[in-house]
């Protein structure tokens, strides 16, 4: 069986190794579903959703809803569909997500946007969003789409509410969670409480494997904030400091303006405010100092701790021990 014990960021890595070969099977059969269910008559739909789907990634969301399914003992294949439309939604997400942050790069690739506009983007965002509730009525559970239906809305509200937050030097720690929780959490743990609805589970087991997914979700979104500051251009797609260029306030910035002496919070808040790139390398010097990285990184593995503990009411499986493993590759991934 695979380990589920904690394990250092190399090993955490080579254990996603192996839980993507346990899950291969199933996520070969969903990738080809994926581009059936993307086709259109409409060229442009196809060339923009495949822009995105093919640009790389490790569908993680599509991926955690099988093992989920299989640890919760599924043996069906309604897991399928579904797990390819939570990558529709999430992909839509992204597609929204942006234009929003007029983003110009995901994964070192141009954006969407950046290739066909805004217009094009926004409009194959609401195509997937379309096609995923299609895939949903066809699996014929009031359950199903019921849960779906409020994950995407609570998704909405998580846009807005960030958006409320761009440029607030104010922002404390408790909005930024109500931010990730409903941007990010809330589709993990659609797809965790998935499988267990699929496979019929009571529901204190069905409620632990929705806990799973949500704390997995906030120990992921922290741990990619944390990235923001911590990595490369190179090593993580995207320009370092991208988050404060467009004047978001994430964890590891909230920690740092609360831990300054008044003067230098001051300019940390002036520097979320103005965005752009200009006050980075005294932000950087800043949460480095204040601690801010080490304590946000400490936040996400708490939060994996979590999950992983949420995963003791499941019978023990290799499923479930892929599951304890994407907890400890979601705070320790270089990207």
């Amino acid at each position: 069986m695979i380990s589920a014990a904690p394990l250092p960021a190399s090993a955490a890595v080579d254990r996603f190794a192996q839980v993507q070969a346990f899950a291969a099977a199933d996520m070969a059969a969903v990738d080809a579903l994926i581009r059936t269910r993307l086709a259109s008559d409409v060229v442009l739909i196809n060339q923009v959703a495949e822009h995105i789907i093919g640009g790389g990634g490790k569908r993680l969301r599509p991926m955690l809803h099988l093992i989920a399914a299989r640890a919760a003992g599924y043996a069906g294949r309604d897991h399928l569909p579904l797990a390819a439309l939570i990558e529709f939604i999430h992909t839509s997400t992204l597609l929204h997500d942006d234009v929003v942050d007029e983003s110009d790069l995901r994964r070192g690739r141009k954006t969407a946007n950046a290739v066909w506009g805004n217009a094009a983007s926004v409009l194959v965002g609401d195509f997937l969003y379309s096609r995923s509730f299609q895939m949903m009525v066809e699996l014929d559970s009031m359950r199903v789409m019921r849960i779906l239906a409020d994950t995407t809305n609570r998704i909405a509200e998580g846009e807005v509410l960030q958006l409320l937050n761009i440029g607030n030097p104010d922002t404390h720690e408790q909005a930024y969670l109500d931010v990730i929780e409903r941007k990010t959490a809330v589709l993990f743990a659609a797809a965790t409480r998935l499988g267990a609805v699929l496979a019929g589970l009571p529901a204190a087991q069905e409620d632990a494997l929705a806990r799973y997914g949500l704390d997995l979700g906030y120990a992921f979104q922290i741990a990619d904030d944390v990235l923001d500051y911590a990595s490369d251009a190179d090593t993580l797609g995207k320009a370092i400091g991208h988050d404060l260029a467009e004047g978001k306030p994430t964890l590891p910035l909230i920690l740092a303006i609360a831990r300054s002496e008044p003067a230098q919070a001051a300019r940390l808040k002036q520097a979320l405010q103005a965005g752009g790139g200009d006050a980075l390398d005294e932000v950087l010097a800043a949460i480095h100092a204040t601690g801010a990285l080490d304590a946000s990184r400490e936040r996400a593995h708490r939060y994996a701790a979590s999950a992983r503990d949420a995963l003791g009411a499941l019978a023990p499986s290799a499923a479930r021990d892929a599951l304890a493993v994407l907890a400890d590759y979601a705070v320790d991934r270089t990207r």
